[in-house]
């Protein structure tokens, strides 16, 4: 993994050694500060991924079977469910899985880790994931695989991860950020950066038919070029307000924050066979 680009953040020891133990600490204390889903299972309708995901999983049969993996505060799996495409939303974090549990009994929630998660083979028709196979030090292979394991044979895959947009590249010529390893004790490893390109092939080695990697998220990478250009706060509505009306004008490649591939299992490859080659197309 050392030719892609990876982020740090701020080391802390509560958090404990390992890198899954981190991860859930992260999710516990993202559920400890929002409380839940309450109020916010109707906006996913407004985010890119629903866009583009909801049209290709609305053709499936009502019933087809959906894994969510990392599901966080759970609003996919709430809203899907509700929809008639029964979805399990997995995630590392005890505390937030148990919360879920608690609060939409007739849900189905499990805690798992996403590079191994102990279900049935071929038993989803479709598997998403937004920004969370990105945050293995070890790289994309564990988590391809996995989903290609738990995927049934034309299974679908939606995937989102950080995207190396210009922006990034341009600072990462310039300064070499990204690059290297930090120096241990002061940070730990936070997540991977990729190309479309990149994100292509990963999923491509590990068995699946690429469609296309599409950019999404562009104006929160408006907002956040607005802070680390011109310090100005990436919450506020002035800041929002001006990503939007600078959103039709500015390339996604430049800013985007996300990129979002669509994937299938081949209908009749076998479980553990691979391929190695780039699909022909990544297309925008």
């Amino acid at each position: 993994m050392s030719e892609l680009r990876r982020d740090e953040r701020t080391y802390d020891a509560s958090e404990g050694e390992s890198e899954i133990a981190a991860i859930e600490s992260q999710w516990t204390r993202i559920w400890e500060a929002q409380g839940g889903p309450h109020g916010r299972t109707g906006r996913i309708l407004r985010r890119d991924e629903f866009k583009i995901m909801w049209p290709i999983v609305s053709k499936l049969p009502k019933g087809a079977r959906l894994l969510d993996g990392g599901c966080g505060l759970g609003e996919w799996v709430i809203w899907l469910t509700r929809a008639g495409y029964p979805t399990l939303g997995l995630d590392v974090s005890k505390a937030t899985i148990g919360k879920l549990q608690e609060m939409f009994p007739e849900m189905q929630f499990a805690v798992g880790d996403i590079r191994a998660t102990g279900l049935p083979d071929a038993s989803f028709d479709a598997y998403f994931s937004w920004g969370t196979f990105e945050h293995f030090e070890e790289g994309f292979r564990t988590v391809v695989d996995e989903a290609f394991r738990v995927l049934k044979p034309g299974g679908l895959l939606f995937v989102s991860t950080p995207f190396d947009n210009l922006r990034h590249a341009l600072r990462a010529t310039l300064t070499g950020a990204g690059r290297r390893a930090p120096e241990l004790g002061s940070t730990r490893f936070y997540q991977w950066r990729l190309t479309r390109g990149e994100l292509a092939a990963a999923l491509a080695r590990g068995g699946f038919e690429v469609d296309r990697v599409r950019i999404v998220h562009k104006r929160s990478g408006l907002q956040r070029w607005l802070q680390h250009a011109f310090g100005l706060n990436p919450d506020a509505m002035s800041t929002k307000g001006l990503a939007l009306g600078l959103a039709p004008f500015v390339p996604g490649v430049l800013v985007g924050h996300m990129i979002l591939a669509i994937a299938r299992r081949p209908p009749h490859q076998p479980a553990r066979a691979f391929v190695t080659t780039l699909p022909a197309a990544v297309r925008p």
